[in-house]
């Protein structure tokens, strides 16, 4: 089993460790290379437990066509790769589940979520833990611990002790070179090149295994259309209107963009004490390095001063903040407000019955101005607490005591 010696450790792999003492199954999902096998390699690196990929088409038949004998030749402990291309595994999973007990038999990764989850949720009910991998955060690429992201002040100043500080052209490389391992890790050097090459799998294997109707090079057009509005509200027709398909196709194919992993969405906040309010998510990419490949982007130079600077710093501090819970094993309750004046707050992160309202500025200085809109929050049922400007200001401070000034670097 050969390990990449660039590892880069996994906030992911204490959660890991958690649940493989409580649960006989374990599923990691996310997209193709963000690491779930190399992570799980490394964690049973000097254990008894071995490893079969369903990519390898021989053992992917006999799974399909004989899981019993499948599950005989290879006993758990054992880590199975892909899982996806085997439902018919997940009964006699359960059949042993059942007869054994025994916590941690099962590791199992699978890139197709949806499609995966139906298969696990009929057959493995209350046996197995879903966790949902992400490409790097900022934090492990810095090796820093991570929490879930919150505002409060002594949370926020242990994070400055462990992060990398990072100016405005730090933060713009990180946002160009994107997350994926292989292009942090050093890898593979060139991330333009890793992103053509990434698309062109996603769109000849797993977009055609969910769809095999999908015109090539429509689904091309179709997936830079939807990064051009990255961090805007989601608008169907327009997506459809630049990549020449109709309303319909641009539904199905956003649903796939979802199910692989590639896209999540900031649904509005509201409540019943807050009327007049947009009903349209927002749509963002866990990876900006795709995004920056999708729109022609040449370098963080060309990006930093560039017209979409702020919609794609945006969509760096969402995806961040998001990965914070996903690889903490928790659910992000995130969302964004806008009412019908078109007013808006970029963040509104609900926990512990309150609500956090959070700006997202590329300013090193944000002014008083800025945390106005805060207020719109008070006529919720749950109350308000501390708020933030997420900005470039190199240090930790604040406007006044309710609404702290949070660098990006510290996320």
């Amino acid at each position: 089993m050969v390990i990449n010696m660039n590892y880069i450790s996994r906030n992911l792999e204490k959660v890991v460790s958690e649940v493989t003492k409580e649960y006989p199954v374990v599923l990691v999902t996310g997209p193709r290379q963000v690491g779930k096998t190399t992570m799980l390699q490394k964690l049973m690196e000097g254990t008894e437990r071995s490893y079969v990929s369903l990519d390898d088409l021989n053992e992917r038949n006999l799974a399909k066509t004989d899981p019993e004998l499948f599950l005989q030749l290879h006993k758990p402990p054992v880590l199975i790769d892909e899982v996806q291309y085997a439902p018919e595994l997940f009964t006699y999973i359960k059949l042993h589940v059942d007869r054994n007990h025994k916590p941690g038999d099962f590791w199992l990764t699978g890139s197709q979520v949806f499609k995966l989850m139906r298969g696990v949720q009929e057959s493995l009910a209350g046996r197995v833990a879903v966790l949902s991998m992400t490409s790097l955060s900022q934090a492990e690429i810095c090796n820093g611990k991570m929490e879930p992201f919150t505002i409060e002040m002594e949370a926020l100043t242990v994070r400055g002790k462990e992060r990398k500080k990072a100016d405005t052209r730090d933060i713009f490389e990180r946002i160009f070179r994107g997350s994926m391992p292989a292009v942090v890790s050093g890898q593979n050097s060139n991330s333009q090149i890793f992103y053509s090459s990434y698309l062109s799998t996603y769109i000849e294997r797993d977009v055609k295994e969910l769809s095999d109707a999908i015109d090539s090079l429509k689904f091309f057009h179709f997936i830079t259309a939807v990064a051009a509005r990255c961090g805007q509200m989601l608008n169907i027709a327009d997506i459809a209107r630049d990549a020449d398909i109709n309303q319909k196709q641009a539904k199905d194919w956003l649903g796939i963009l979802e199910t692989l992993g590639i896209i999540f969405y900031l649904h509005p906040y509201s409540n019943n004490l807050l009327k007049r309010l947009v009903k349209t998510p927002k749509l963002y990419f866990y990876d900006t390095g795709l995004i920056c490949y999708l729109t022609k982007w040449s370098s963080a130079e060309t990006l930093e001063s560039g017209a979409m600077n702020g919609a794609i710093l945006e969509n760096y501090v969402v995806a961040e903040i998001m990965k914070t819970y996903l690889n903490s094993g928790k659910e992000p309750f995130m969302y964004y407000y806008r009412d019908k004046d078109a007013k808006e707050i970029d963040i509104v992160l609900e926990h512990d019955g309150v609500i956090n309202p959070i700006e997202i500025k590329k300013s090193s200085n944000p002014g008083t101005e800025l945390i106005k809109v805060f207020e719109l929050l008070d006529r919720s049922s749950i109350s308000r607490s501390k708020g933030a400007v997420i900005c470039m200001k190199p240090e930790l401070s604040a406007i006044d005591r309710e609404n702290y000034v949070v660098p990006i670097w510290m996320i």
